[in-house]
């Protein structure tokens, strides 16, 4: 439902990544007021590469983690920039940076920064300040249009700050904090264990034999990176039904094994796989990916995590009984996210200025369970709850404020370079030629035409 009103919020984002940034700019566009609070001391979120990982437990079990970023020394993106950009502000090569199509993670940085500067929001944001804790003022409230949040946050070196906001814009990420797998005598193991999160280059793995738990493409990009200075590498996957081009990987380097899962691991360094077989090992490296944590939020139980399902939350946003005043950005995975946190974005700024309303308690929570159950019919894990990996579900989410659906040749870039990846693992992010003809359908199109000509081609 769409209305004249124009209501002026006073709202908080947290974080300062993609989400957080594209949340403010839209939450500034509809005339609410907006303060960003980022932890760290510069836009990013998990763009912002750090290298200074020794202080963080190993394994992530901690409530607050030190380090936000997983991003490694060698990281190059997965899809192509053309796809990545904001609708109004293409992801362009510019000359003097990184121009390949899939660039380091310094260049989607840099495009972060010109994002934040372009559209000055940098001054809304509060650097070096951790939010401690998220709650609801005055709870319980009966009446949830005139909800309130009490946020306390704390900058470095300085006192501890409590303030109240009619809106909370949560745009955390979700690739920090580590999701472990559980293995016999795995708090036994003596030697070195750590989660992928805290890797970052390989020289530390020289002449180890280091065990990679996990084939997806952490796991496989790791694999890859450590050939080079590690004695063996033996990439534990839970399927022997792995890619062609791990296959091709894994055949030509005569240190680099595949092995099954873990059976169980001995104080000896001996790592038993359930194939009977065993080695001795250095170092285990967990590539096992992410689960979500909001170690700030208290919202009474409404909001809960159980095996990394977020809920109960409609159309993976907006929990029904906080809805609209508190909302998540960017919980959704293995879609196209810049275009689709900025449909997010604008959804939350309508639904809070009153533009927009949202469906009664009940119809949504009608729909969550008929979501889950969907899910559940379909034989998917619960932890997979917010992978979508569905380009028709970004365009009926996008229905919900009139964004525009993903362009054709966005779909089809982003398709061709997961086949490619999974036949040419080492090459495909240089070689494309199956690509040429919609590169140039995509460089005309508006997207890329509407501010002048661009850069590079």
């Amino acid at each position: 439902m769409v209305s004249d009103l124009n209501l002026s919020k006073n709202v908080c984002v947290i974080g300062a990544g993609p989400a957080g940034l594209v949340a403010a700019r839209e939450l500034r566009r509809e005339g609410h007021k907006v303060v960003v609070i980022e932890q760290k001391h510069d836009v990013g979120g998990q763009w912002l590469y750090d290298s200074k990982v020794e202080e963080e437990n190993p394994l992530g079990r901690t409530r607050f983690l030190k380090v936000h970023s997983s991003v490694y020394a060698s990281l190059r993106l997965i899809s192509p920039r053309e796809i990545m950009g904001f609708t109004d502000f293409p992801f362009r090569g510019k000359k003097g940076r990184d121009m390949r199509r899939f660039p380091g993670h310094k260049e989607l940085l840099l495009y972060l920064q010109d994002f934040c500067d372009s559209f000055g929001l940098r001054e809304h944001i509060r650097f070096n300040t951790r939010v401690e804790n998220v709650e609801m003022l005055d709870f319980p409230v009966l009446d949830k249009e005139h909800l309130k949040w009490v946020v306390k946050s704390k900058a470095e070196k300085e006192k501890e700050v409590e303030e109240v906001y009619a809106a909370v814009v949560v745009a955390t990420g979700h690739y920090s904090h580590p999701r472990l797998p559980s293995i016999k005598g795995m708090d036994a193991w003596r030697r070195k264990q750590m989660h992928s999160h805290i890797y970052r280059v390989p020289q530390p793995f020289k002449n180890e034999v280091v065990v990679v738990v996990g084939s997806s493409l952490s796991g496989q990009d790791i694999s890859m990176e450590l050939v080079n200075v590690a004695k063996e590498i033996y990439l534990s996957s839970k399927s022997p039904d792995i890619s062609q081009g791990l296959s091709k990987v894994i055949a030509k380097h005569d240190n680099l094994h595949l092995k099954p899962q873990i059976e169980s691991l001995h104080e000896d360094g001996k790592v038993l796989f359930r194939d009977g077989s065993w080695i001795i090992a250095d170092t285990i490296i967990y590539c096992t990916g992410y689960s979500y944590s909001f170690p700030f939020l208290d919202t009474k139980g409404i909001v809960r995590i159980e095996d990394d399902r977020v809920g109960p939350l409609y159309e993976h946003t907006f929990p029904p009984s906080l809805a609209p005043s508190l909302s998540f950005i960017g919980i959704p995975r293995k879609i196209i996210g810049f275009p689709f946190f900025e449909s997010q974005a604008i959804w939350i700024a309508q639904l809070l200025s009153g533009k927009r309303s949202l469906p009664s308690w009940d119809a949504m929570m009608q729909s969550i369970k008929e979501f889950y159950d969907s899910r559940k019919a379909a034989g998917i894990p619960k932890h997979y709850t917010h992978e979508i990996a569905e380009f028709e579900y970004c365009d009926k989410y996008a229905d919900y404020t009139g964004f525009p659906h993903l362009e054709e040749w966005r779909k089809v870039l982003c398709i061709s370079a997961v086949v490619n990846a999974e036949t040419n693992l080492e090459t495909y992010r240089e070689s494309y030629e199956q690509d040429e003809e919609m590169l140039q359908v995509a460089y005309t199109s508006t997207h890329f035409t509407q501010h002048g000509p661009q850069d590079s081609t």
